[in-house]
């Protein structure tokens, strides 16, 4: 049996080390993941008994429109329920939008060297053109993508801010960037970490000047969701209608819906976990200089260090029971930030290692 040629050539997504596989190889009681960006607070309170309320009715399925988490999402953002579209984690959503626009491998899709590595991959398994543009600064280098779009060009991706580089474009070029993209070609703007730059929404509010703009964003971050998987995109409603059409039913379950509904509505557990992310990252960051370790500056939940052998450390960090996470950039550990006593080891981790 053969699968479709570019199907062979792919290599499945790895996320993080999980916690209890490490435990099993070396049989450690104290490990701290630092590896896949979630929420080191675990969830909120309100979250909890919202999620523990949910469990008697788990037999039945779920509103498969996800109405009412439409309605908590469009009160939130000023915007219309026909404007989203729900997925199982915002990476679902990236692999609809591609399907919506995207079936000839003479298409091409545009993103920047060092992005989300799910854009590769989805461009990929669709049998696609990736069009790669040169990283500046580890960031997008917007000028030089819009110097690549053809006639030929089908969807662009612009991570903001960028996974996994922490790097982050301002509103203004951002705009600047879209007013230059032709109507008709799609450009998702990719907010994964929006809520940690804790700033005003402007991107919402360009979705009613432009219609080929998709944003996506996650309830796995800022939010504390990461293992109920939910992500929504905000565009306008006919390309909703598009994503909607090739979205799987049911793909929210139910139990993620309501938690997800309780999330938007608990304002201190967001305000205490932005806190947590900016002090530990200064804790880390004070490590990284006293350790004379390169790092690139980040306005995310997350940090690339650069190791003279980042493999080497990477393996010796899981030896100590901390888990970080070798990215696609040559001689760089991503390391997540966690709470004050999961960094805490990590920073004494690093000290035996290189000390």
């Amino acid at each position: 049996m053969n699968a479709c040629e570019s199907i062979l050539g792919l290599s499945p997504y790895q996320g993080g080390k999980p916690i209890e596989e490490l435990a099993r190889e070396l049989g450690l009681t104290k490990i701290s993941k630092l590896a896949s960006n979630e929420n080191p607070l675990g969830i909120s309170i309100k979250v909890k008994k919202a999620i523990n309320d949910s469990l008697s009715s788990i037999n039945r399925y779920p509103d498969g429109n996800c109405f009412e988490l439409k309605k908590a999402i469009a009160t939130k953002h000023n915007v219309t329920s026909e404007m989203i579209s729900l997925g199982n984690g915002s990476n679902e959503l990236l692999e609809l939008i591609a399907r919506v626009f995207v079936s000839k491998q003479t298409d091409e899709v545009i993103f920047s060297q060092y992005a989300f590595v799910v854009y590769p991959l989805v461009t990929q398994a669709l049998g696609a053109t990736a069009v790669v543009s040169p990283a500046k600064n580890f960031g997008h280098d917007l000028d030089s993508m819009l110097s690549m779009i053809t006639t030929n060009t089908k969807l662009i991706f612009v991570a903001n801010p960028n996974n996994p580089t922490g790097t982050l474009l301002t509103d203004k070029e951002v705009y600047n960037f879209l007013k230059q993209v032709p109507e008709g070609i799609p450009v998702v703007l990719d907010q994964a970490y929006f809520e940690y730059l804790n700033i005003d929404d402007s991107a919402i509010q360009w979705l009613s000047e432009f219609s080929n703009l998709i944003i996506t964003r996650t309830f796995s971050k800022a939010y504390g969701l990461a293992g109920l998987r939910v992500g929504y995109s905000l565009c306008s409603p006919l390309i909703a209608d598009f994503i909607n059409r090739v979205r799987e039913p049911f793909n929210v379950n139910f139990t993620a819906q309501v938690a997800a509904i309780a999330a938007l509505k608990d304002d201190d557990y967001l305000s205490e976990s932005i806190k947590v992310n900016s002090d530990g990252y200064e804790q880390l960051v004070e490590c990284f200089k006293s350790l004379h370790l390169n790092f690139i500056p980040s306005h995310a939940n997350f940090i690339a260090v650069e190791f003279d052998d980042a493999m080497d450390i990477y393996n010796a960090l899981l030896k100590e029971g901390v888990i970080v996470r070798p990215v696609e950039m040559s001689g760089y550990l991503r390391i997540s930030i966690g709470t004050f006593e999961e960094n805490a080891h990590l920073i004494a981790a690093l000290n035996k290692i290189l000390c």
